[in-house]
C-alpha cells in the first residue's frame, strides 16, 4: 500500500514510524523540508485513509501542539516477516510430529476456523463471503450443468504453500466444514493454475448393508 503513496507521504509515515509518541506539524515540516500547509494537506489525506490519527496534545507554554502518529493499520504496511516465522514453525512441527500428523493438524485448524465463523452448514455464497473477509477475492461461478464452484483469485497463503503444500489442507478443511461436504480442488495456483477452484461434493453416507 505504501508504494501507491507519493514520496512525501511515504517520508511522512516513515518519520512517524521513528517517533512512536507522535510528531507535530512543525516537526514534520522541518523534518521533510516542506511547508506547514503541505503537511496539513498530507495529514488530512492520510487520516482519511486510516493511516494517521491524532494523538495527544503537547503543552508548549502557548497553544498546545497537536501530535500525529501512525495507526496500527499503517504500521502493518511496513515490511513484516510473518511468512518466515510461519515457514520455520511448519518445518519444526513437521520434524516433531511427522508429515501425516501435520496434515491432520492443518485440517483441524481449518475446521476450527470454520466453527469460529458458522455453527451450521452454509451454501457457496456464504462460504465466499467468509473467504473474502480473509482476502481470498473469491466468487461463485457456474461452469456447467448449473453446478456451482468457488473460484479464488488470491491465495492468501501462496508463498507459504509453495514451500509447504500441506497448507492447502487448511483451505480445503475450512471450505468443507463450512459447506458440510467433501471438497474437490480442481485447480490450484501452487500447482501452476491461474486461480484456485473448489467444488463441493456431498458426503456419501456409509453403506448400511456392508459388514
Amino acid at each position: 500500500m505504501l508504494e501507491g503513496l507519493g514520496r512525501t507521504q511515504q517520508d511522512l509515515l516513515n518519520a512517524l514510524l521513528h517517533h512512536a509518541g507522535g510528531m507535530s506539524i512543525d516537526e514534520l515540516a522541518e523534518r521533510l523540508a516542506v511547508t506547514r500547509t503541505a503537511i496539513r494537506q498530507h495529514l488530512a489525506a492520510l487520516e482519511r485513509d486510516g493511516l494517521v490519527l491524532r494523538g495527544e496534545t503537547r503543552p508548549t507554554g502557548r497553544r498546545p501542539e497537536q501530535l500525529y502518529r501512525l495507526t496500527d493499520h499503517a504500521k502493518e504496511q511496513f515490511p513484516r516477516q510473518y511468512q518466515m516465522l510461519a515457514s520455520v514453525l511448519i518445518d519444526e512441527v513437521a520434524d516433531i510430529i511427522g508429515p501425516e500428523a501435520l496434515g491432520s493438524m492443518m485440517r483441524s485448524l481449518g475446521r476450527k476456523l470454520a466453527l469460529d465463523r458458522e455453527h451450521q452448514v452454509v451454501d457457496e455464497t456464504r462460504i465466499v463471503h467468509h473467504m473474502n473477509q480473509a482476502g481470498y477475492e473469491a466468487e461463485v461461478f457456474f461452469r456447467s450443468r448449473d453446478e456451482p464452484e468457488i473460484v479464488a483469485h488470491n491465495c492468501v497463503f501462496h508463498r507459504l504453500a509453495e514451500v509447504h503444500p500441506v497448507v492447502c489442507e487448511l483451505d480445503l478443511a475450512l471450505i468443507g466444514a463450512l459447506g458440510g461436504a467433501e471438497v474437490e480442488h480442481t485447480e490450484c495456483m501452487v500447482r501452476g493454475g491461474h486461480v484456485c477452484r473448489f467444488k463441493l461434493r456431498p458426503i456419501e453416507p456409509p453403506d448400511s448393508t456392508s459388514g
